[in-house]
């Protein structure tokens, strides 16, 4: 299986993310549903703190990867909903995506959006992916 990573020079060269992913060939893809600060018994991680909730959401995805026999190395899209989002929650959201995919490694395409309201009052973010397991 062939995966591309492609920053075309015609666009703003990102930081943290890839504009465009392809995969060729055959490989297990797997769909990673919307991980929220929650611990393994539902309970809110971090009421009001965006950056915890943040980190905890981000564990909760590498918990789901690994059960699919995936790593974050084999994510190739996530989408990311922040409540109320203003741009000093940028930060934190970096620091996570740091965590996740280190300096240097190809980062998957990705998408931050601001939202009003999540599906549980209290949630601040949550994260879903994409990943193909070769």
């Amino acid at each position: 299986m062939e995966t591309r990573h492609i920053n075309p020079e015609t666009l703003l060269q990102p930081r943290g993310y890839t504009h465009v992913v392809t995969v060729s060939a055959p490989g297990k893809i797997v769909f990673i549903s919307g991980q929220v600060a929650v611990d393994k018994d539902g309970k809110l991680v971090g009421p009001g703190d965006l950056k915890t909730q943040v980190r905890q959401a981000a564990a909760n995805l590498k918990l789901a990867l690994e059960a699919a026999g995936a790593t974050t190395a084999d994510i190739v899209k996530t989408n990311t909903y922040i409540v109320n989002y203003k741009q000093s929650d940028y930060a934190a959201m970096r620091e996570a995506r740091a965590a996740l995919f280190p300096e240097g490694a190809n980062a998957p395409a990705s998408t931050l959006v601001g939202v009003t309201s999540l599906a549980v009052e209290g949630l601040m973010v949550e994260m879903e992916a994409i990943a193909i397991v070769r």
